[in-house]
């Protein structure tokens, strides 16, 4: 039931038939008894700087989520940004101070760290290797960084996306290794996909799976099958591995404490939400 005391987080985005996170939150929201309520809202690029900043005038205002086409282009509009934005160079989540500053986040990284760690895989020290450096690998290569790993190697066919994130990650953790241009999974402990290979059926694997030993932890992006030929080839070399879909539920009890919302557990959160569409990519 919305009501005079129902907060509401906007959630902007261009096209909105793709949006996913409304029949996730409301559910939740609903089953909490939680007066808040996640509103699609589609906004051009043109008209987007205008939008946010509008917006955040509403008194009853709890946050917004951020997707596709403004993750990149909302940095520029905030007052403050955290690390992780820094390194990803895009934000998903912005919410107002008590002051009226703006301040933004990233969590899509944070859903898929997090999701690693509930499965007892400690990523601090750890040499990973991250596949597709667009607007995914970077926020994952961001919380990485940000969660203590010794060292990181970046690969993409986009050779200038992949030294733009590693000189950003040098900026902003000197003390991390960085390399680039190497997808050899040999000798790294975590390897994650975040290409869209594995979207369509007969898609080339991003690495060579033979490469892999058995303590290597898997992750990937894509969501198109809960298990994707990547997973399933690294699983049968005894690898341990997170499907696509765990970095979308990890990440939103982290965009409910950033909203100072009541937060919850991914296994909930799966439970209770209402997917009308099949999942292929994040939001």
């Amino acid at each position: 039931m919305i009501n005079g005391h129902t907060d509401i987080i906007a959630h902007i985005g261009y096209p909105t038939h793709s949006f996913k996170s409304p029949m996730i939150y409301n559910p939740y929201f609903e089953q909490a008894g939680i007066n808040a309520v996640v509103v699609p809202m589609g906004c051009k690029s043109e008209n987007y700087p205008a939008f946010l900043k509008s917006v955040f005038t509403l008194e009853n205002i709890r946050g917004a989520l951020i997707t596709m086409p403004h993750k990149v282009s909302t940095v520029g509009l905030l007052d403050e940004v955290t690390d992780t934005v820094r390194v990803a160079g895009a934000c998903n989540a912005v919410k107002r101070l008590p002051d009226g500053r703006l301040v933004g986040d990233m969590f899509d990284g944070a859903g898929f760290v997090r999701g690693v760690q509930r499965k007892g895989f400690d990523v601090a020290a750890k040499r990973v290797l991250v596949v597709g450096t667009g607007g995914v690998g970077c926020a994952i290569a961001a919380s990485l960084a940000g969660a203590g790993v010794a060292a990181i190697s970046l690969f993409d066919v986009n050779g200038a996306s992949c030294n733009a994130l590693a000189q950003r990650l040098k900026n902003t953790h000197p003390q991390i290794e960085v390399r680039t241009g190497s997808n050899d999974p040999a000798d790294h402990d975590l390897v994650v996909n975040a290409t869209p290979l594995g979207m369509n059926e007969g898609d080339p694997l991003p690495v060579d799976v033979s490469r892999f030993s058995p303590g290597t932890f898997v992750g990937e992006v894509v969501m198109r099958a809960e298990t994707t030929a990547f997973l399933a080839e690294a699983q049968s070399r005894g690898c341990c591995t997170q499907v696509g879909t765990d970095m979308l539920y990890e990440q939103i009890p982290a965009y409910l404490e950033f909203f100072g919302l009541p937060t919850t557990t991914a296994e909930v959160l799966r439970r209770v939400a209402r997917m009308g569409e099949s999942l292929q990519t994040p939001d």
